[in-house]
């Protein structure tokens, strides 16, 4: 075990201890933002040196090096007192106008808090993270590691709506869009930055110049509409190299869709909408008519479409409600193939985003400009001898060799075909459309279906009555 995972684990097991830490999102809103505060303290000192005049926003007694670095310091009472009542108050207080690394703290600190309640084992959290150099490469690199892990334990995210795209998938989708240096990416809904993360990774190896740099922070951005989220996306970033993360709090379907125009336009956009979600009321009428509905990841496909450049593309993952719903859905898929080229659907199997979900899912790609004349289907197999993924098993990105491999070279084979607009418009848009080149379902007909499933309801209802016989002859 390396350095950094025995810290992570000794944070975590302290905090169990402490009775203001409830649950694993406390717990790990706690944990990030006392990284942040060393990480953004690392930083500085790098800044120091690399611009010219640097000046940190953040007043000195309150600098993490002056009040935590001091494995001796501030502690018990004291310690809480200066979080609770100078620390947090001063940073959700900060002036943004001092500079842009004051936008980034105060943004951060707007609706985070400090859980913990006892002074002893906060020092004791304090002095683990100081182990911890970001300004070492090998101990970033590590931290992106632990930094997995952590956002694995948001089990409970799933209930709004919001699933952890596994790494694999993000890689994959970055992969066939192939962002080049200068083109503008955007992730609408963020989450943690994985979209954004790859698509940095994607792109180091463009970059060779101080002025490449400054072109790769300033075209990558991503909106995230909840704290959490934000944090963990902001932090992400900074351990990413990034000075600035251009991530802002904020929800892009609470803009009315007509005041987006030209300079708003996007070359690229990568996401995961949440979807199962549902926006609060009102934020529907900011959409036209056709297009209003509760169901957010349908506002975000409309907006979408709406964001991307001529000849931008679009990688986004999608339920298999929105292939086959009606409808709304039905007048967005419409628009979807009259405005873009949806050149292809990747059919993901069972299991990908568990423990999240077991809703399937399916990657679409588009480009903006053209309208779709043939949507090619590529069915994702399991691998030899796994029936489903799970949190210990998750799908891996050499199974996207596949896919990879048919991508520039397509025919069709036992995992691929394609559909004529034809064909897709006699079905009403229905874009949830079998693999033909497998066994068709042994299922029998609705009707028959029908008639089994009122045959067992009968015989429940029979063994129900029965039981209620007996316990009644009982009682008496």
């Amino acid at each position: 075990m390396s350095n950094i995972t025995t810290n992570i684990k000794s944070i975590r097991d302290i905090m169990r201890k402490d009775t203001g830490v409830d649950g694993d999102a406390q717990r790990i809103s706690q944990m990030v933002w006392m990284l942040f505060m060393k990480i953004f303290a690392d930083k500085e000192e790098e800044w120091e040196i690399t611009i010219d005049n640097y000046a940190s926003p953040i007043p000195e007694k309150l600098k993490w090096q002056n009040w935590a670095a001091d494995d001796e310091g501030l502690t018990g009472d004291a310690l809480m007192e200066f979080v609770n009542n100078d620390l947090f108050p001063a940073l959700k207080e900060l002036d943004i106008t001092i500079s842009p690394q004051a936008h980034i703290i105060r943004s951060v600190f707007d609706d985070t808090y400090n859980y913990m309640k006892n002074g002893t084992l906060f020092r004791q959290v304090i002095n683990v993270v100081n182990e911890i150099d970001f300004n070492n490469t090998n101990e970033r690199h590590l931290f992106n590691d632990i930094y997995e892990t952590i956002l694995k334990e948001l089990q409970s995210a799933g209930s709004s709506g919001e699933y952890y795209t596994p790494r694999a998938v993000t890689q994959f989708m970055v992969d066939m869009i192939n962002p080049q240096l200068g083109e503008s990416v955007l992730d609408p809904a963020c989450g943690t930055g994985g979209f954004l993360t790859c698509t940095i990774d994607h792109l180091r190896e463009q970059v060779n110049t101080p002025k490449d740099r400054d072109i790769l922070q300033t075209s990558i951005r991503g909106i995230e509409k909840k704290p959490l989220p934000h944090l963990l996306c902001t932090t992400n970033l900074m351990l990413h190299g990034f000075d600035l993360p251009a991530v802002r709090r904020d929800n892009l379907l609470s803009k009315p869709y007509a005041d987006w125009g030209a300079k708003d336009k996007l070359d690229i956009i990568l996401t995961n909408p949440p979807f199962g979600g549902v926006e609060e009321d009102g934020t529907e009428t900011n959409f036209p008519q056709k297009f209003r509905t509760k169901e957010t990841a349908d506002l975000f496909m409309a907006l979408i479409i709406k964001l991307l450049k001529n000849n931008g593309r679009c990688a986004v993952v999608l339920p298999d409600g929105t292939l086959f719903g009606e409808g709304m859905k039905t007048r967005l898929k419409e628009e979807l193939l009259e405005k873009c080229n949806l050149h292809t659907i990747v059919r993901l199997p069972n299991g990908v985003f568990n423990p999240y979900t077991g809703i399937k899912t399916n990657l679409l790609f588009f480009e903006k400009g053209t309208a779709t004349k043939e949507v090619w289907y590529f069915e994702h197999p399991y691998p030899e001898g796994v029936v489903s993924y799970n949190k210990t098993k998750p799908i891996n990105i050499k199974e996207f060799n596949l896919e990879k491999a048919w991508w520039n070279n397509r025919a069709e084979n036992k995992n691929a075909w394609k559909v004529s607009i034809e064909e897709i418009k006699k079905r009403n848009y229905n874009l949830d459309i079998k693999n033909p080149h497998q066994d068709e379902d042994t299922l029998a007909s609705p009707e028959v279906l029908l008639e089994k499933f009122k045959a067992t309801e009968q015989k429940i209802s029979t063994i129900q009555d029965e039981i209620i016989k007996v316990l009644t002859e009982a009682l008496q």
